[in-house]
């Protein structure tokens, strides 16, 4: 073998290594041999030296799958090039800085009525991931892309129709700006299938590849991973799980339909439920605190909402057969207040699935809280850098 030759060899399973490590947030040494196919001391070998470079990071020690000795995580550092996922909700935004795996470097998050503010909230996007890669000492030339989470279906880079929980964005070319006024690559992706990704890669399901991730919002959105890959749908509409009809002549939904799952358990209809009670000072937050103070009502009232959400998810089951169902959004970012909700879906799917499919469907809260959306973007645009670390120092 030629002295060249072992040096581009060496360039080759250098850069295999670091994007194994990008694919498995938190992988070991083990980890990286197995997904590479790299000998276990070639793999020790670059990987020491990917760090004296300043490309990888050890993390600390996690369990190991075996039961044997923990093993180290490893992890790409912020030289090794940065990410910036966005999340438009619907009352506010949350921008994030991430390295090229989705470890959360630094973010921000701004109260404001995204739904009717488009230019407002786009400007103070641009604003915010400039703040963050100058607070971070992040080069611009060293992000790969930009990820843009909404509340809409997206078909190639563009929103389909009018979004419903965006009002006012009708016609809004949100990657078109936000390109020009970062002069970053810009994608977009329905926000609850970013979700999912976020879940699988970085939280809750990081060890299946089959899960469904439900969002439980001001609406109710879903996404789907199905053997490995984030499924979205030959329109980008898979996981409008939201608007299944799950109440014959029930209310009329947002999108002109009677009965949509999101008219029962959505946190629009819980609170107005709640109004009953409280009045105007009804809220996600009122309820979750009467819940954990073990107010009767309240407790109902999520029980409910978890009988039909597990209803609604069984036909879902059924069909996609995921081992995990991770249920995210407001009305879980509590566990001691969410047990309610979760335990009547855990029945009630359980209830609702036939003899003959996988009873074996584990329903988990998410872990990654309110990021998940932002930091799925974030993962977006590293999926579509198009070489992930192309333009990455490479050792010799």
């Amino acid at each position: 073998m030629t002295e060249r030759t072992g040096e581009t060899l060496l360039s080759r399973n250098g850069r295999a290594v670091l994007d194994a490590v990008q694919t498995k947030p938190r992988c070991s040494r083990a980890d990286v041999a197995r997904l590479t196919g790299l000998s276990t001391s070639a793999v020790s070998t670059l990987v020491n030296h990917l760090i004296t470079t300043g490309l990888l990071v050890e993390l600390g020690t996690s369990p190991s799958s075996s039961g044997g000795r923990p093993a180290v995580s490893l992890g790409l550092a912020p030289r090794a090039g940065a990410l910036v996922g966005i999340h438009l909700g619907h009352a506010d935004l949350r921008v994030v800085l991430t390295s090229l795996d989705g470890t959360l470097l630094a973010e921000r998050r701004h109260e404001l009525d995204v739904d009717h503010e488009p230019a407002g909230s786009l400007d103070r996007v641009a604003a915010s991931t400039a703040e963050l890669l100058a607070a971070g000492d992040v080069d611009p030339d060293r992000v790969l892309g930009v990820g843009v989470a909404v509340s809409a279906p997206v078909v190639d880079a563009r929103l389909i129709g009018s979004p419903p929980m965006l009002l006012d964005w009708g016609g809004v070319d949100i990657g078109g700006i936000l390109t020009r006024r970062t002069g970053l690559p810009v994608h977009l992706g329905n926000d609850a299938s970013l979700g999912a990704l976020a879940e699988w890669r970085l939280g809750a399901g990081a060890a299946v590849d089959d899960l469904i991730y439900v969002m439980l919002g001001e609406g109710v959105g879903s996404g789907l991973v199905l053997g490995g890959r984030l499924h979205t749908g030959s329109s980008g509409t898979a996981g409008e799980l939201g608007h299944l009809r799950v109440v014959a002549d029930g209310k009329v939904c947002r999108c002109g339909a009677r009965g949509c799952l999101e008219t029962v358990v959505s946190r629009r209809a819980l609170v107005s439920a709640l109004a009953h009670t409280l009045g105007a000072s009804a809220s996600v937050e009122a309820l979750l605190d009467l819940a954990e103070a073990g107010d009767p009502g309240a407790l109902r009232l999520l029980a409910d909402a978890g009988q039909v959400l597990g209803t609604a998810l069984a036909g879902v089951c059924t069909i996609t057969d995921p081992r995990l169902v991770v249920v995210g959004g407001d009305l879980t970012a509590r566990p001691d207040s969410s047990d309610a909700l979760l335990e009547a879906a855990r029945r009630a799917l359980d209830d609702a699935l036939s003899p003959v499919a996988n009873h074996d469907v584990h329903i988990v809260p998410a872990r990654l809280g309110a990021r998940a959306e932002a930091l799925g973007a974030a993962l977006l645009a590293a999926s579509r850098s198009g070489g992930r670390l192309a333009n990455t120092p490479q050792p010799t």
